[in-house]
């Protein structure tokens, strides 16, 4: 496991991206619970957001990539909606300890 950022960072109902050791990813915080994913579409292989820390959908209930808007549900990476339906995002684990999120790559 490898240090992130600080768990603080990552506020409820929000998303954060990163990048550490070459490896593009983001972290979402829903309900108290942290998800973490590669930042890549499973349909073009493209990062998700289209500005900076925006991987969600406008009510902040949802993934969405910005190339061809497909929701992804946050608590599993699962594609609901659009071209990748069926497929999902590649989690990352991740755990919270010592006010600090870390992730395994």
């Amino acid at each position: 496991m490898r240090a992130l950022c600080h768990s603080d960072l990552i506020a409820e109902g929000q998303s954060k991206g990163f990048e550490r050791d070459g490896v593009r990813l983001f972290a979402v915080r829903k309900q108290g619970k942290l998800y973490a994913y590669r930042n890549e579409c499973p349909h073009l292989g493209i990062n998700l957001e289209w500005l900076d820390d925006q991987f969600l959908d406008a009510d902040g209930c949802l993934i969405q990539c910005a190339m061809h808007g497909a929701l992804f549900l946050i608590e599993d990476g699962q594609c609901i909606s659009g071209p990748c339906q069926g497929q999902a995002l590649q989690a990352v684990p991740c755990e919270e300890r010592d006010g600090e999120v870390w992730v395994a790559l």
